[in-house]
């Protein structure tokens, strides 16, 4: 009788939950919390990861000390559930642990298995609650709802809702927020990710789901939780990228917030950077970093609070052994595959800087081979952490490696353009990285290239950044055709290339990035991707690794 008993309140628990996005986010933590604690004096401490891409193992991570490139090992899920775990013991009732997106894209054992093998390893990660990224939809709408629905802990995001179809607005796909409750501090989590996800990646991956701005119902929340619900303290995990972050923490309606926990743009925020409202953090990726936010309470009420960046360093944090075998065992099938080298660098390979890396010059190279366009393009992407050369002075460049660089194994696609096509679109691309109001700003880096030469100034005004273009070594011509090669994007219109709209004569190749690679690798292995500065900044630093300007950080 009572383990029926226990079955007909679970289930009517769960019908009551699937009524309501509100009604799930109180029935979890009731159930947990059925008798909050009473007011107390001691530490919240809340933890961070995210934009993990799917990135299993301790792997090189690029730092900027004394303006040179430094490496050292990082990251790694087993040695990150150590550091989680050891955070925990020290405060292990009040501590609160969340990732904040871009959990099952990046690695080919996500590909091979559209993106279930981290299903496991993100429950045995322990997590209290998620935040869906950008990336979350890379394997098409119903399959995100699945790998998000295989996690154990609550997801929330108030501004994915089911698409009717005619831009009509159906339910929100998640519950908007999550509350707990840790020695009588009432906390309220706030979910958002970037509503411009089907303009950065392919349309078809978020089919069926509509995105509205954070503006359009982050007032409302935020005084539910701080009104109706009487939360003491009120933190928005956010999947937007630093600068959107920066912008939504300037705006009025983000009175009442107490922090904006980032994510998106791979930035490494060191010492909170407090905007107009609020205070905002970002802790890195590929699980290299873990954010750490003590709360100071006494009696119940918060006294203050403190925020540090964690380095998961393999040396300190020793692999969990569980974690160790549950990675082991999920990879098995595929490590022959993973591990197979198709060829070497001489030189480091990176994608951390905002204007020009060694990854993307090795891709735009072997393009450029395959494909003799007059330009060969390659979009600005941030994800895949660097390898250095072993021993033997190369850098292993493996099939798993490949997937890294390029998860989606996309069509070469040509196409022709003008040349007044081309300027309007480079300050178009340029807009999008270096826009002057933050809330602009697009996501990602700039477009990478071969066959052109660009030399620009990042931080003049809109229309006027692009200063000089080159094109086959003479200057563009703004009549002339060119011919333009970049991947094709399920669900562009036919006249689009690389969001380059109305080209003309557009066709794909027989050709795939990873097959392109293979073949390149093949033949020029080893190679030195040397930067050429084809994008050449001319009022910053070629070193740039952050266009967030005008407040207190420093990517390092």
């Amino acid at each position: 009788m009572n383990s029926r008993r226990k079955f007909l309140q679970g289930g009517l628990l769960s019908s009551v939950a699937a009524l309501s996005p509100l009604a799930s986010s109180e029935a979890k933590e009731t159930k947990k919390y059925s008798t909050p604690a009473k007011p107390s004096s001691g530490q919240i401490t809340i933890l961070q990861t995210t934009d993990v891409h799917c990135q299993l193992h301790a792997h090189d991570e690029l730092f900027w000390e004394k303006e040179e490139l430094v490496f050292r090992k990082a990251g790694g899920y087993a040695h990150m559930a150590t550091a989680l775990d050891r955070m925990k013991q020290v405060n292990p009732e009040n501590t609160i642990t969340l990732d904040t997106g871009d959990m099952f894209q990046g690695s080919m054992l996500s590909v091979k298995t559209t993106g279930q093998a981290f299903v496991p390893l993100l429950n045995a990660m322990n997590y209290d609650l998620y935040l869906p990224g950008n990336w979350e939809v890379v394997y098409y709408k119903k399959n995100m709802q699945k790998l998000l629905g295989g996690l154990l802990a609550p997801k929330i995001c108030a501004n994915m809702y089911h698409d009717l179809g005619n831009g009509k607005k159906g339910e929100l796909i998640f519950q908007p927020y999550q509350i707990m409750h840790r020695l009588g501090v009432k906390i309220g989590f706030l979910g958002y990710t970037d509503p411009l996800v089907p303009l950065r990646q392919s349309p078809m991956y978020s089919k069926g789901i509509l995105y509205t701005k954070p503006e359009e119902n982050l007032q409302e929340y935020v005084t539910l939780l701080r009104e109706q619900e009487q939360c003491d303290f009120v933190i928005i995990l956010s999947h937007l990228g630093l600068s959107q972050q920066i912008a939504l923490g300037n705006n009025p309606h983000c009175v009442g917030v107490d922090y904006i926990f980032g994510a998106d743009t791979h930035e490494r925020v060191r010492k909170p950077i407090q905007a107009e409202y609020t205070k905002i953090v970002e802790p890195g990726a590929f699980g290299s970093f873990i954010g750490k936010l003590d709360i100071q309470v006494k009696d119940g009420k918060v006294t203050g609070s403190t925020y540090e960046l964690v380095e998961v360093d393999p040396n300190k944090y020793p692999a969990k052994k569980e974690i160790v075998n549950l990675v082991k065992e999920l990879e098995s099938p595929f490590k022959s595959e993973i591990d197979k080298v198709l060829g070497y660098s001489t030189l480091p390979l990176y994608r951390n800087f905002v204007v020009e890396n060694t990854i993307d010059t090795l891709i735009v190279d072997a393009l450029k081979w395959k494909v003799n366009a007059d330009v060969v393009l390659s979009n600005g992407f941030r994800f895949c952490p660097p390898r250095v050369p072993g021993k033997d002075g190369k850098v292993a460049i493996t099939e798993g490696y490949l997937y890294d660089m390029l998860p989606v194994d996309s069509t070469i696609r040509t196409a022709k353009a003008t040349g007044q096509q081309i300027m309007n679109w480079l300050e178009k691309e340029l807009q999008n990285v270096f826009a002057q109001d933050a809330s602009l700003r697009f996501g990602g880096w700039f477009i990478r290239f071969k066959g052109m030469q660009v030399e620009f100034k990042a931080f003049e005004r809109v229309g006027h950044r692009v200063q000089k273009v080159n094109i086959g070594g003479a200057p563009l011509e703004l009549e002339k055709s060119y011919v333009l090669c970049a991947c094709e994007r399920d669900g562009d219109p036919e006249d689009m290339l690389c969001r380059m709209k109305g080209v003309k004569e557009a066709k794909n190749t027989a050709y795939t990035l990873h097959s392109m690679m293979k073949e390149y690798l093949a033949k020029f292995s080893p190679v030195t991707p040397t930067l050429r500065h084809d994008a050449k900044i001319l009022d910053g630093p070629q070193s740039l690794l952050s266009q967030v300007t005008g407040v207190d950080y420093t990517f390092r």
